[in-house]
């Protein structure tokens, strides 16, 4: 059984930063894509970023403030938010493509970050 799991959210005020971390473990031989979603209160989820093994993804809102990377020696995904805005505010959550004998999708079980004007 594969768990991703989320760390790295809080609370924090308008133009600070915070990081977030994703971390694959279970039976797995690997991980392909990974990302971030967030879901604000009454909208629906929304791709923030996601990292291949060669290349990043940016939603327009967050590009020039937000940077994803990996460390694939330890499944793990990170994204660095920098100059954070009230909008900014939602569940976090990580998703990644999980390779075993076939390739299946999970999703963590969220992480909230709330960004305060």
């Amino acid at each position: 059984q594969v768990q991703l799991l989320e760390s790295g959210g809080g609370l924090v005020q308008a133009g600070g930063s915070l990081t977030l971390s994703c971390t694959a473990s279970g039976s797995m031989v690997g991980t392909n894509t990974m990302g971030w979603y967030r879901q604000a209160p009454g909208k629906q989820r929304e791709l923030v970023s996601r990292i291949t093994r060669g290349t990043t993804n940016y939603a327009d809102s967050v590009k020039g403030r937000f940077t994803i990377s990996r460390d694939n020696t330890k499944n793990t995904v990170y994204l660095q938010m920098n100059s954070l805005k009230p909008e900014d505010t939602g569940v976090y959550y990580c998703n990644a493509d999980i390779l075993n004998r076939l390739e299946y999708n999970y999703w963590g079980q969220g992480t909230q970050v709330t960004v305060s004007s």
